[in-house]
């Protein structure tokens, strides 16, 4: 892109090769369309301590029992199965995972298993006390979850006042050594799309990395409809023209879903995840582990294989692999969205897992 210009490059995301082979028993986590899978979101909860009108009803949600929930030992054993596979990136997700008692000790489990990265998606409403314990125990660093930089619509989106412990959240997290920090929001167009600027403001400011995320069918209520999603190109074009971007790198060289853009004149960087628009699927690498032990291929699959059930029927961690294996086998070579046939998956986004 040239120096100066106003309008990024909108990079093109790399599409699944034609499916191939058979099932392997051996080497890596690989897929019928050649993808190779290192990355792993590890649900420990699906309860959480607001109720962001885009996931959870308003009213009291309804939780997974605590005898069907993983226990640390089952986490750590499937952690370290997958590690085996060659999974080398691990986030803890929820729900909340920091309303997960004793999730350092998560944490320093998994630690210990020599991952080479480790890190946790939080809404940072018990971060500040929590965040050096964590940092302590071998946590690397944090994605925090933040739609609003204004209280009283923070409060209409999350059903809870609590921005300013958020905000907070952030500065601790950063002085107890959980670096990067990086800010997720999730843009509706008519709710928080006109805040855009803001935070592109609030990262050039605080050198955050601010995420802007498409709005994705994975509410309670199945409220979600395709004209409110904020396309990632619109966001990047309304930012660069205040301030001129440049794209980091190249969508295919990377399977990381957020497609990153420094400011040109040094002031950071900002990222768009374009999951519904632009979905990054060819080089997609990430499974899911639902809090009660599922494997998810996809965030919108619509079939689970229960490593719970296995383990707590006194499988082998060999038997637990190949769990692993067929379940990446299985991936579809994209999510679907845009098909006229496409259904919702019967799980919301806390019960599977960011």
């Amino acid at each position: 892109m040239p120096t100066g210009s106003p309008v990024p490059v909108v990079l093109q995301r790399r599409q699944p090769a034609a499916p191939t082979g058979q099932l392997p028993v051996a080497g890596p986590l690989v897929d019928r369309f050649g993808r190779v899978h290192t990355d792993v979101r590890l649900s420990v909860t699906d309860r959480c301590n607001l109720r962001c009108s885009y996931c959870l009803p308003e009213e009291k949600a309804s939780w997974l029992p605590g005898g069907d929930i993983l226990t640390f030992d089952e986490m750590a054993r499937v952690a370290a199965v997958a590690r085996q596979l060659g999974v080398r990136t691990v986030r803890l997700t929820g729900g909340e995972p920091l309303l997960r008692q004793g999730i350092a000790e998560l944490v320093a489990r998994l630690d210990s298993l020599g991952f080479d990265d480790l890190s946790l998606t939080t809404n940072g409403v018990r971060l500040a006390r929590m965040a050096g314990d964590l940092a302590a125990a071998g946590l690397r660093r944090v994605n925090v979850s933040c739609d609003s930089l204004t209280a009283d619509r923070f409060r209409e989106i999350t059903r809870r006042d609590v921005l300013a412990q958020v905000l907070e959240a952030m500065d601790v997290a950063e002085a107890s050594g959980l670096t990067p920090v990086k800010v997720n929001v999730v843009v509706i167009g008519g709710v928080n799309d006109d805040e855009v600027l803001d935070f592109a403001a609030f990262a050039r400011r605080t050198g955050r990395v601010v995420r802007f995320i498409e709005y994705m069918p994975l509410d309670a209520g199945r409220a979600w409809q395709r004209p409110v999603v904020v396309p990632g190109h619109e966001i990047l074009g309304r930012i660069a023209a205040r301030w001129p971007l440049a794209p980091i790198g190249k969508v295919g060289d990377d399977p990381a879903p957020a497609d990153r853009y420094r400011f040109l004149d040094g002031g950071g960087e900002i990222a768009v995840i374009s999951s519904v628009t632009a979905p990054f699927c060819g080089s997609c690498d990430r499974l899911r582990v639902t809090a009660d032990g599922a494997i998810r291929n996809c965030l919108f699959a619509a079939t689970e294989w229960s490593l719970r059930d296995a383990m707590r029927s006194g499988c082998s961690d060999d038997e637990l692999a190949l769990l692993f294996r067929e379940a990446v086998w299985q991936k579809l070579p994209g999510h679907g969205i845009g098909d006229v046939d496409f259904v919702p998956p019967a799980r919301t986004m806390s019960q599977i897992g960011g």
